[in-house]
């Protein structure tokens, strides 16, 4: 594959075929930031972060798997080391066994899920604590299990699971808020047709 090629000449030090790496990559790398972060500035800074490691790892790239799947991967490693501060861990919260429970029904899969939904989860999960976000991200859209989270972000399995009951609790009521306060204002909305009506009866 031509990305293959490109990184293979990037790996000699061929700064063009860097570049083509970086143009082709760079809002990709940016989304996938700003998708587990959740604010922008850190997420222009953090995809900064993943081309510095990029250039000085792509010798390391192998072609075992795709550029794009080891791209993915660097990318995420290096959002969990931003994870991984203390300012992030401290929001962390203790080992408990409680039994993990859904969003709400339809959220298990964003994809299926209508376009205002999807907004309304997107924002609700920027809501949500840094520690709480990163193992539900992790978790349910990533979709690594507890066993590599606990590794990746340096604590017990049980307290990854604690992390995404309450992240799952707390985005649920978030949602039904979302959606009561949607309803509310349909409901105290005047009807479309009645505001045509008014406008065509004012300008007769």
């Amino acid at each position: 594959m031509a990305v293959d090629l490109e990184a293979q000449l990037a790996a000699t030090g061929d700064m063009e075929a860097f570049e083509k790496i970086y143009r082709r990559y760079h809002h990709r790398v940016y989304s996938l930031c700003l998708r587990m972060n959740r604010n922008m500035a850190q997420a222009e800074d953090l995809t900064q972060e993943v081309f510095i490691q990029v250039f000085r790892k792509i010798h390391t790239f192998r072609g075992d798997s795709s550029f794009n799947t080891w791209l993915h991967r660097l990318t995420v490693n290096q959002v969990l080391m931003h994870f991984r501060k203390p300012v992030v861990r401290a929001e962390q919260t203790t080992e408990d066994d409680s039994f993990p429970v859904r969003v709400a029904r339809g959220t298990e899969d964003p994809n299926k899920m209508g376009l205002i939904d999807r907004i309304s989860l997107d924002e609700a999960i920027a809501q949500l604590p840094p520690g709480y976000r990163a193992v539900f991200i992790l978790h349910d859209v990533v979709g690594y299990e507890h066993e590599q989270i606990s590794r990746m972000l340096g604590f017990a399995v049980g307290t990854s699971k604690s992390q995404l009951h309450k992240a799952r609790i707390r985005l649920r009521s978030l949602l039904n808020n979302r959606k009561t306060s949607r309803a509310r204002l349909q409901d105290s909305s005047v009807p479309l047709a009645s505001m045509l009506n008014l406008k065509a009866h004012q300008l007769a």
